[in-house]
């Protein structure tokens, strides 16, 4: 690890002080908040019950990761290749037939997640990709092995965060309005050292 990245998460930590986070869920909050430099997303970061350990087992077990913009490809895909080997793919560029009303994230997203079963899927920029997600979720075959759901912004962010909160599905959520493709790209990352680990 650099030293400068080693001197950050030691001001990091520093500054945390004494939390209830388990080692790996700290691992993710920290990556975050070096990310962002904002403290705030240790109290905005949900995980549900075995959500990282199923999200470290399906990148164990080869299982792509599906993202709903090229900014979070961006931020993982060196890693995630470099680390694992597992596919990286970005919805967006699944998006070929938009229904009217539909974003192209959203479709895109929904596209590239029905042709990889059982990946992780990372949302860090559309909230129509994450309530899309939602509303199929009763229909898939095979539903995500887990759900990064980290969308950011006004319009539609908080219902759509909040429809993911009421599914049983393995999940890792930013609550409230923050997020964004660094949030999302900073806990696949984790997620994926955590794996190689």
């Amino acid at each position: 690890m650099h030293p400068i990245l080693l001197e950050s998460f030691a001001l990091i930590d520093r500054e945390v002080g004494s939390h209830s986070f388990s080692a790996a869920e700290y691992a993710i909050v920290r990556r975050v908040i070096h990310s962002t430099a904002d403290f705030e997303f240790k109290s905005l970061i949900v995980f549900s019950p075995g959500a990282i350990d199923q999200g470290i087992a399906a990148l164990r077990a080869g299982r792509p990761v599906v993202v709903d913009v090229g900014m979070v490809w961006q931020g993982v895909q060196g890693q995630v290749t470099r680390c694992l080997g597992n596919p990286v793919v970005n919805g967006l560029t699944w998006a070929e037939a938009v229904s009217p009303g539909q974003t192209r994230s959203a479709a895109g997203l929904l596209a590239a997640m029905m042709a990889h079963p059982g990946a992780v899927v990372a949302i860090g920029n559309a909230p129509t990709a994450l309530l899309a997600l939602c509303e199929a979720w009763p229909s898939l075959a095979e539903p995500p092995a887990l759900v990064i759901g980290a969308p950011v912004g006004f319009v539609g962010v908080l219902e759509a965060k909040a429809a993911l909160a009421r599914l049983p599905i393995p999940q890792i959520r930013v609550t409230g309005r923050k997020g964004g493709s660094p949030v999302a790209a900073a806990i696949v990352n984790a997620l994926v050292d955590l794996a190689a680990a």
